[in-house]
């Protein structure tokens, strides 16, 4: 079975249709520049140039970087225009798309649904946590592979700060940090999220889930295990065409 996947960030907007026996995209991913200022309306033009790439025609599951009520509702935009908030995110985009069938939800609940049936998570217990990093840091929070929806752990404070204005990898490149010294910043982070959640297993998501080997050797001081996102930075897409499919 396919279905059509379409995961928007901070810094692109990449879809793809999702084979979903295999947990695995069916063709390589199309992926446009998310528009900035990143209002409703530039973002639902660079969905629909994604999903008209590849002519589909049923249903499509959408990530969006920000608490999603219902999946439709907009509630938070850290990382994208302020104006998406109370936008019903699920009739802008099926609008756009000619009247297709909709879903949407927070970005890195998708990662985190994909991972726990497809990758590092699969069979996995107790309360796992995916944090990708990327332009923000988004959580996904699982307790026995049930998902605790829009957590939002990104906006912890660390430092007195948004943890993820310390932490994300674009606090890496704007600080231009070194895998260590990053990783220290990380460290600290995953350290602060143990102390509230005591995850068995912490899963590293987002773009630098490829990089894992230039960084994971310098997070010495965590009790939980911790892997990288076994989908990379696929999860996403995945995980929102695993949502779709109820729509099928």
């Amino acid at each position: 079975m396919q279905i059509f996947g379409v995961d928007i960030g901070g810094s692109g907007i990449k879809g793809a249709p999702v084979d979903l026996d295999k947990g695995d995209l069916a063709q390589e991913r199309c992926k446009v520049l998310t528009p900035h200022p990143a209002t409703p309306d530039g973002v639902a033009d660079g969905v629909k140039q994604v999903v008209d790439h590849f002519g589909w025609t049923g249903p499509v599951g959408l990530t969006f970087p920000g608490v999603v009520a219902g999946g439709a509702t907009v509630l938070t935009a850290a990382n994208v225009d302020k104006s998406w908030i109370d936008t019903d995110a699920r009739a802008l985009f099926s609008g756009r798309l000619g009247g297709l069938p909709v879903v949407v939800l927070n970005d890195a609940d998708a990662a985190g649904v994909a991972e726990m049936e497809f990758g590092a998570g699969r069979d996995r217990k107790g309360t796992v946590i995916l944090l990708t990093f990327g332009t923000g840091i988004g959580s996904a929070v699982f307790v026995d592979g049930v998902l605790v929806p829009n957590t939002e752990l990104g906006h912890l404070e660390l430092g007195g700060h948004d943890a993820e204005k310390r932490a994300s990898s674009k606090a890496k490149e704007d600080h231009e940090l070194s895998w260590e010294h990053w990783a220290q910043r990380v460290q600290k982070y995953l350290a602060h999220v143990e102390m509230l959640f005591s995850p068995e297993l912490f899963i590293i998501g987002g773009g630098v889930s490829r990089k894992a080997d230039k960084f994971l050797h310098f997070l010495d001081g965590i009790r939980a295990e911790i892997v990288p996102a076994q989908l990379q930075n696929n999860a996403g897409i995945v995980g929102a065409a695993m949502r779709a499919a109820q729509l099928a």
